[in-house]
This record gives structure tokens, sequence and C-alpha cells, in this order.
């Protein structure tokens, strides 16, 4: 348990001086601020937004560094951030609110809602010269269980583990959600129309499978993707900085996306992955991406995190339910599935990372911990033990690793942690 001043252990437990609870001395937060400073004085970073909340009370909240290097603009602790991947929570708890009532069961085939799945099939033989294949039938459909937990054989386009999607997705005009303009339903069934990496439910592969659980949601829901996450989750949960597009008065808050070249950061302006805008959050035509297409701020998502901590309650509204958070924060990889692209022990539940006995030396976090990020550098992590939550969020083109920035913070806060 962190311990806490003498003033916050007053309104923690009334005017009982003698209550005993662990402090943080400012000397100790010190270190958090040393990390943050370091990491911008020696080029790694160009600004980050750090949270930190624990036992109901946000601990730690600062900004740091530029959110524009270029303007030489400060980054504020209400900067908005592309959050890519930290979308999939949110649209997985949306499909498990829609499961709850009872609209689909987890191990039905996707083909049941949208058609164009039953023909999927895997790749068997590519040709580089023409990204050509063939391939084979599966031994069974994808299902809504493997999209939930990236077990369907699909992959991303662009940075696919396989360069053989990567072309064959390139070909077909395949887009990452990144900012792609389009509409949902279409770019769907044109996925549904690409080989698969491998039969459904024999690895773990991450890719556009988020994307196609966001249009399940509007299929199951009969509302537009957008508008289900602001009337369900956003709106209850008080998330007023959450969007796939930036109303205008918002937009002068979006970070500068860097990346480094030649070993410095600089500010990137160029087009981003399959030639897509680099402010793309406030662009016109992009299709909703259940998968990455999201932008936030550390407080905004600390509310929607803090929802999945109370087991489905945000100041004593039930927002779903405390079973079905129980059953997202299940393993759900068997030990017969491959891992493809992480690392050794990998563990996934629902939409999220997990640390549990397989893989708990790998992390300073709790058994029992949630986590996961964004492609450009953003982080969160939850500790149900500690009644701890953790964000680092920073903006990076393609940085050279999407997890250490996470790790750095979580060692040195976690070092922070003293028992009664």
């Amino acid at each position: 348990m962190i311990k806490y001043p003498l003033m916050l252990t007053m309104m923690l437990s009334g005017t009982n001086l003698q209550a005993q609870r662990p402090v943080i001395t400012n000397e100790k937060l010190y270190r958090i601020d040393n990390l943050a400073q370091e990491l911008i004085q020696t080029g790694q970073i160009a600004g980050a937004s750090v949270l930190l909340f624990k036992d109901g009370q946000t601990i730690y909240n600062k900004a740091f560094g530029y959110a524009d290097p270029e303007t030489k603009k400060a980054m504020q602790t209400n900067s908005i951030f592309r959050i890519a991947s930290q979308t999939k929570a949110i649209t997985s708890i949306a499909a498990m609110m829609l499961w709850e009532q009872g609209k689909f069961l987890l191990d039905e085939p996707v083909s049941k809602y949208i058609p164009e799945f039953k023909k999927t099939a895997v790749l068997e033989k590519f040709n580089s010269a023409d990204s050509s294949y063939t391939t084979l039938p599966v031994v069974r459909e994808i299902t809504i269980r493997d999209l939930l937990r990236h077990t369907s054989g699909l992959s991303y386009p662009v940075f696919s583990i396989d360069e053989r999607l990567n072309a064959i997705y390139a070909k077909a005009g395949v887009s990452t959600g990144l900012g792609s303009k389009g509409v949902l339903k279409e770019r769907i069934e044109l996925l549904a129309k690409q080989p698969l990496l491998h039969q459904p439910g024999e690895a773990f592969t991450y890719g556009l499978n988020t994307d196609v659980l966001g249009r399940l949601v509007e299929v199951w829901s009969g509302l537009n993707l957008n508008d289900f996450l602001k009337t369900r989750i956003f709106d209850p949960l008080e998330m007023e900085d959450t969007y796939f597009h930036l109303p205008k008065g918002k937009v002068d808050r979006l970070v500068a996306l860097d990346q480094k070249v030649d070993g410095k950061l600089k500010k990137r302006k160029e087009l981003i992955f399959e030639g897509n805008e680099v402010n793309y959050p406030a662009a016109d035509g992009i299709y909703v991406s259940g998968g990455a297409g999201l932008s936030s701020t550390t407080s905004d998502y600390l509310k929607f995190l803090q929802m999945v901590l109370n087991k489905g309650v945000y100041k004593g509204k039930r927002l779903i339910g405390e079973k079905t958070i129980k059953l997202m924060l299940k393993n759900q990889l068997t030990e017969s599935m491959k891992i493809n692209g992480q690392e050794e022990g990998f563990q996934f539940g629902l939409g999220w990372g997990l640390v549990n006995e397989r893989n708990s030396y790998l992390h300073p976090l709790s058994t029992g911990s949630f986590f996961w990020g964004g492609a450009y550098n953003t982080h969160y992590w939850v500790d149900p033990k500690e009644q701890l939550i953790g964000l680092v969020f920073t903006q990076e083109y393609m940085p050279d690793s999407y997890w250490d920035l996470g790790y750095l913070f979580k060692n040195v806060f976690y070092s922070l942690i003293e028992s009664k």
C-alpha cells in the first residue's frame, strides 16, 4: 500500500490520526518527475502526461515537455492524444454490454452477423512477384471470442508480423484504422475477403479483430459505433474529451506526432502508414475504427479504467455486470496456442493483456493486473490488488519499442509502494 501524507490520511479515515496508512513522501514522488525530465532531456520523448490513481484518489497528475516541439507549446494535463489500440478495451466493453443483453454468444461464428466471413480461408502459398496466393479451407469459422482474444488469424496491414499479409492487404486496400478513410461496414466486408494467417484458434495474432468487433456492435445495437460508445460509455462516465472526430474547439489540444530521424526527435508532418493524414483526429471522412480510432486524455481514460477496476460501477452507476468484468479478466489463450509477436508467457483476456501466475515474473504489477497501450506510445495499467491505475501518454510515430516507456514508469512507481 502507498503511504499517504497526513492530510490525505485524514480525508480517507476521518480524524483518526492513528489510522495506519503508508506514505509516499514528496521526495519519492520526485523520482517520477526525474524520470520524465531525463527522458525529455536525452531526446527519448518530446513530452508526456502522467497520471497515477491509488485507493480512490489521484495522487499524481503532471505534464512534462512539449505538446509540439516545433512551436514549443507546453504539454498540459488535458492535452489530447491519439490513443490508437487503447480503443480496443472500450470497444470490447461495448461488445460485452450487448452480450449481457443476449445479442450474441461468444462462441458463435462471426458469419452469423457478417455473412461475408462465411467464405474466409487460410493463406497457403504466396507468390511475391504479384502478391497472388492460394488458400486452404478453415477447420472452423472465426468466432466472436476469437475477435476479443485475437485468435482469428486476422492481422494488420502495413505492420503485420508476416510480410506476405502486408503485401496482400496492400494490394487489396485493407486499412489500418489509424486515420483511414471510408465506411466501417465496407472496410470490414473487404477485410473478410482476405486470407487468414492461420487457422482460427490456432494462435494469438494481433490484428484488425476489434475493428470487426466494432462493426458487430453496430449490427447488434442498430447504432453507429460512435453513437453507441457515446450513449453507453462516454456520457455515463463523463468522458468529455474522448472522440473519433475532434470538435473544432478542441483540435488545438491535440498533441503533435513526433518521430526519431537520425536519432533525434522531430515533428512529423508527412503522411502516416497507408497514406493517412497525421492529424486525422481532426480530418473528415475517417471511419470509426473500434480497434484504433479514438483520441482521449489521461483523465478521461482514467474514468473508463476506474469503472473496470470498480467491477463495472462508476459513481454509483452500473454500466456492466461484475461477473462480465470477471470473465473479461480471465486468460483466454490455451497452452496449445502459438503466441505471435509477444513476450514469453504472454496472457490475454477479452480485450487486454493480463498478469497472472504464469507471467508475473515479467512484471512489477501484482498478479491479477491488466494492461495495454497504443501505437503512438501511450500506456495504461490497472492493479486491483494495490487499487492502482497508471497512465503514461506521449505521441511518437513508430517508437523503437512499444513497451519500454510503460515499463520504465511502472518500475519507478512500484519502487515507491510500501507494505503497511
